[in-house]
């Protein structure tokens, strides 16, 4: 047994470097490649043709992104969204690899789509969705549900039609015939038959035009909406990512709060890491996964916010899901309903009698004689629903719909958490493309603690008697 288990902690710990040695060395052949991507200018032929293949990629992926975004998102033809994606591609490859800024301001549209300008492309992916497949599938379930009232009432007049003919049938049978003059019982609907169940199927008709408009005004306006907002935001995106390097370059105050490696550094060759023995609050540590108070505060406030949201969501996928159930009820309703069979049975005999008085006074009956005799039958159906009218099925809710806006909400709610982390990142890909810059960043950031040090330092010193 002893045997057994040294063996299989060996065998353990075995693996275990493996898997820690292959951790290390693709970690530095990341580190490697990402050094490669963001020198300014290749200075031999190994980062010519890393900076060469990870441009590609990077273009290959933005193209065949883009490609779907149009395609399956947008609705736009296949041909010019195949054309449209090619030139992107190879725009994007040429920017890529000819200007290096173009490359800082590619990474950095990364971590921001986990800042407040993602957030937003992410919740109006995830609005859009809804409203051009959700909301539309609800209203064809109603439009179902209209379906059924239509067929019913059609099926209920022609039946109620039907019974007022033969009914006027019967009652003419019950007239005398060959009598001229004579009394007849006469039995039929006012007013024009036609002409009202016309009306009817009019009034159901111009119901069932006015939701299908909906649905297409619905469906047309998510799309062009779906369009216009998302190309906003991507071009949002952009300029989110712009404006941050622009301010990077440009002000050494701006995002400079950070307490790097290189920060720590230099304090230490300059013997003065007393300055953040007592760090300010304002002053983060970047390799510190801890999140501040104030920080901690800001993420609930956002989280808040986005939980209205999210109750918005489920009610809307929940009046989807009511929808398909009172749509499915109804048309298995109207499908049940049964044919009503009728037999009208009429026995008519008609006597008379000749001097009824006599006999009477004698204390009998009158004889009678037979006048006429009529015996019919009548026989129809009463149908609920019109057979010229079929039923549509109910539209099943689109789950999977629904559960992409779920995802894109909760991805949108993650990035609220994420936001401190998407700053912090930003802040290294742009110290990592301008390293004179970040230099120059924390020479700044240590004169600055060296004020805060010198004034706190003064304040504590007593002060001296003039006398």
């Amino acid at each position: 047994m002893r045997t057994l288990r040294g063996a299989a902690e060996h065998l353990i710990r075995t693996g275990w470097r493996f898997w820690h040695l292959g951790l290390c060395k693709a970690l530095a052949l990341l580190q490697a490649a990402w050094n490669d991507f963001s020198w300014p200018v290749p200075a031999r032929c190994g980062q010519l043709l890393t900076q060469i293949l990870l441009c590609g990629s990077l273009a290959s992926t933005a193209a065949a992104l883009t490609h779907h975004w149009l395609v399956s998102s947008l609705r736009y033809p296949l041909g010019p969204s195949a054309t449209v994606a090619a030139v992107c591609g190879f725009l994007v490859f040429l920017g890529l690899g000819l200007v290096p800024p173009a490359r800082c301001l590619f990474a950095l549209s990364v971590p921001t789509l986990g800042t407040k300008q993602g957030r937003h492309l992410l919740l109006s992916c995830s609005a859009a969705t809804l409203a051009s497949i959700v909301v539309p599938n609800i209203l064809s379930n109603v439009e179902v549900a209209g379906r059924v009232l239509r067929c019913v009432t059609e099926g209920s007049l022609e039946s109620l039609l039907n019974t007022t003919h033969q009914l006027h049938v019967a009652s003419r049978a019950l007239d005398p015939a060959g009598q001229a003059g004579s009394r007849h019982l006469t039995f039929g609907a006012e007013g024009n038959g036609s002409t009202f169940r016309l009306h009817m199927l009019r009034v159901t008709e111009q119901v069932l035009e006015d939701f299908s408009d909906l649905e297409t005004l619905a469906r047309a306006a998510a799309l062009e909406a779906q369009r216009v907002v998302a190309g906003v935001f991507v071009l949002g995106l952009l300029v989110e990512s712009a404006w941050y390097l622009h301010r990077y370059l440009t002000d050494l105050q701006f995002d400079n709060i950070y307490a790097t490696r290189q920060l720590v550094g230099q304090l230490a060759e300059a013997q003065a890491t007393h300055l953040v023995a007592s760090p300010p609050a304002w002053l983060l540590q970047a390799a510190q996964l801890r999140l501040s108070r104030e920080e901690l505060l800001s993420c609930l406030l956002k989280l808040g916010m986005l939980t209205l949201l999210l109750a918005a969501t489920a009610v809307t996928v929940a009046t989807d899901h009511m929808a398909f159930l009172l749509a499915q009820a109804v048309v298995d309703w109207a499908q049940k309903l049964p044919s009503v069979p009728v037999t009208l049975v009429i026995k008519y005999d008609s006597t008379y009698t000749v001097l009824d008085f006599i006999p009477f006074l004698f204390n009998q009956m009158p004889p009678e004689s037979p006048f006429l005799s009529a015996h019919s039958s009548y026989q129809w159906e009463l149908r609920f629903t019109s057979p010229d009218c079929p039923l549509l099925p109910a539209q099943r809710p689109r789950t999977p719909a629904s559960l992409a806006a779920w995802a894109l909400q909760l991805a949108a709610c993650a990035t609220v958490l994420l936001e401190t982390y998407a700053r912090r990142l930003r802040h290294a890909i742009a110290a990592s493309f301008f390293t004179a810059q970040e230099a120059r960043r924390i020479r700044h950031l240590h004169a600055r603690l060296q004020r805060r040090y010198d004034k706190h330092l003064q304040g504590r010193l007593p002060a001296v008697n003039p006398a």
